[in-house]
């Protein structure tokens, strides 16, 4: 079994407060980082994640598939053999649950989901990667691609890059960064960031806006914005010109509440 270093704090000195909920000693504190990327944002509103759309969430917990772009993302294949799901249940209570993947096939999750927080490969053979787009999401399956879809691992990231997360039952959220950044391969024009909350209500309120052009903004809350149980923290973007890069990024403290 390996030796955990005792931290300084230990010791009965001072180590900033960050560095010991990161290392687990901190009893109902822990860190979350969330960031997104979303390749193509045009002239339309949409979140901060691979798909050229706003995220939606189901109105109740469902089974959800898991399905591959690529064949060769298979249990004996060299691609993504399996992935993590991390989401929340019908109570909004957290869920971890490990599928093997069939391809282009969809395998069904034993879990019924409300929400998918994250998502990443866990195995993978020769390649090192998956081989293809990865969904979760529900109904028919065409060659991977569900009729809808609720998160997305795109190829050789090996994780969801979604600019969303739903604060889990019994935890309070506390945002004490964020980053929004935008740039276009060619020209210039100006690109439009939101940080926005989603409670039960479904309504999207707007905590943060911000606007840059081939640049980026970086946002400390001096007095971290807090986000309550059941609420989604999501970023969304719109261009004033077609084919904008853009990714966000925040920062969460989760504190758990109650005994």
């Amino acid at each position: 079994m390996a030796t955990v270093i005792s931290s300084i704090t230990r010791q009965g000195t001072f180590e900033p407060f960050e560095l010991q909920v990161s290392r687990g000693q901190i009893q109902g504190h822990r860190n979350v980082t969330v960031f997104g990327f979303n390749g193509d944002v045009d002239t339309s509103q949409v979140s901060v994640w691979p798909l050229q759309s706003l995220i939606t969430f189901p109105s109740a917990a469902l089974q959800m598939t898991v399905s591959s772009t690529s064949a060769n993302d298979t249990a004996a294949g060299t691609g993504a053999r399996t992935v993590v799901v991390q989401g929340l249940d019908a109570n909004y209570n957290e869920v971890t649950e490990t599928v093997t993947l069939n391809g282009q096939t969809a395998v069904t999750m034993t879990a019924s989901l409300l929400r998918v927080n994250y998502a990443y490969v866990a195995t993978a053979g020769s390649g090192n990667s998956a081989a293809g787009d990865i969904y979760i999401g529900t109904g028919t399956v065409t060659a991977g691609v569900p009729a809808t879809t609720y998160n997305i691992i795109k190829f050789d990231y090996n994780g969801t890059t979604t600019g969303s997360y739903t604060v889990p039952a019994g935890y309070t959220a506390y945002v004490s960064q964020g980053l929004f950044s935008a740039g276009q391969s060619t020209g210039s024009s100006p690109v439009q960031g939101r940080l926005l909350t989603r409670g039960l209500n479904n309504i999207r309120r707007t905590a943060a806006v911000t606007t840059v052009n081939n640049s980026v903004a970086d946002y400390v809350f001096e007095y971290p914005l807090e986000v309550s149980e059941k609420t989604t923290i999501e970023a969304t973007a719109v261009g004033t010109a077609n084919n904008n890069s853009v990714s966000s990024m925040f920062i969460l403290l989760l504190v758990k509440e109650g005994p």
